[in-house]
């Protein structure tokens, strides 16, 4: 049996467009996620820029302005110091609460993610109640921030961490009142 190399080179060709395709595909699904989780990232830097921006002019006093121009770099920098800070567990505290915390408070966020589409049929999961069950899971991390302050076994500390939780909570209101408004204006 005789076999044409040129029909080897045609399938092996082949096979290499649809192993193209599928990258393709891949990529072309990743590409709405990353773009969503850079807006939002984005957007939240915007933010809290302008927070500390209106801040320092209701106090009358310099903002943020050492990191990149005009302070825009302010958020990257307090996040990369948040990093690199040495993990102190209070010795009289309890270890368990004062660790667990901040995974509750993580972990409820980055699940809450799970009923946003990413695209027209990428839905990681599709519920009727997908609003109300993201307002609902991500309002669990106040408690975990509770936790925290709680757990370190410190009256400041549990202050914090009630200051936090209330710092929290007063964002969440407003943002749960909005969605909730917006998603029954749209069942109508």
């Amino acid at each position: 049996m005789i076999i044409d190399t040129t029909e080897i080179q045609d399938i092996n060709s082949f096979s290499r467009l649809e192993s193209l395709k599928e990258v393709y595909g891949i990529i072309w699904i990743l590409v709405p996620i990353l773009t969503l989780v850079l807006g939002i990232t984005i957007g939240v830097l915007v933010i809290v820029w302008l927070e500390r921006e209106i801040s320092a002019a209701i106090q009358q006093r310099i903002g943020p302005e050492y990191a990149g121009p005009l302070g825009v770099l302010q958020a990257l920098a307090d996040g990369t110091k948040l990093l690199f800070k040495e993990n102190l567990i209070p010795s009289r505290g309890d270890i368990r609460l004062f660790s667990i915390g901040p995974s509750i408070s993580v972990i409820s966020i980055l699940v809450s993610y799970s009923v946003i589409p990413f695209g027209y049929n990428f839905v990681l999961a599709d519920l009727n109640i997908g609003v109300f069950l993201w307002i609902a899971i991500s309002s669990i991390a106040p408690i975990g921030l509770l936790m925290s302050g709680y757990g370190s076994n410190n009256k400041y500390s549990f202050l914090g961490g009630l200051r936090a939780a209330a710092q929290s909570i007063s964002y969440e209101i407003p943002l749960t009142l909005c969605v909730l408004s917006i998603s029954l204006r749209v069942i109508r």
